[in-house]
């Protein structure tokens, strides 16, 4: 997905899983600053530029919107408190499974062999299939593999589904650039001073 920070600036990032997409469209706190979902078109924009499969006609009302951003904020705390293995908040635990206790978005098999959506998709059944990959992640297989950027000052999570296991940036194209930016003009002092 391409990241637009609020400055112009942009960068690819891969979070790995659907509900990790969901999380840079702001979020709680300081996070408030990146926040995107204003509105019904922002959150099928949202949908729209995911990991999903194309070709959902997806309906939000007004209403989905602030669900979509409370459970966006609650997956924030849960994946932070996850990766810094602190026990998560009730609250967030419940708003997660609140919402994948609904109905999720539908995928059919056409006559054609094709895959298509179901008729009928709500801001609700695409909030309730981000809230069961989150179930999914944080009870499968990858669950020890989530992690926080290794930046300073970056707090974007992914999941390293690398083989071998060891992703540090949420995008080589930024932090890790900006790493290796770094380190070679700390070895270029280093140099100059001896």
């Amino acid at each position: 997905m391409l990241l637009v920070h609020p400055d112009g600036s942009s960068f690819r990032f891969d979070p790995g899983a659907l509900c990790l997409e969901l999380l840079p469209t702001g979020g709680p706190g300081r996070l408030a600053y990146f926040e995107v979902l204003h509105g019904p078109e922002d959150l099928v924009r949202w949908a729209g530029e995911s990991r999903l499969p194309g070709g959902l006609d997806l309906t939000v009302s007004p209403a989905e919107v602030p669900a979509a951003r409370r459970l966006r904020d609650a997956l924030w705390r849960l994946a932070e408190a996850h990766v810094s293995a602190r026990p998560p908040g009730a609250d967030d635990l419940a708003t997660v499974n609140d919402a994948a206790a609904h109905p999720p978005l539908t995928a059919r098999l056409t006559v054609e062999g094709a895959r298509e959506w179901a008729a009928g998709a709500t801001g609700t059944g695409l909030l309730s299939t981000v809230a069961r990959d989150a179930v999914d992640l944080f009870t499968g297989a990858y669950s020890h593999r989530v992690r926080t950027c290794g930046a300073d000052n970056c707090r974007l999570l992914f999941v390293d589904t690398s083989r071998p296991g060891r992703r540090r940036w949420c995008s080589m194209e930024r932090c890790g650039n900006r790493h290796k930016v770094r380190a070679h003009r700390a070895r270029l002092t280093t140099a100059d001073g001896d």
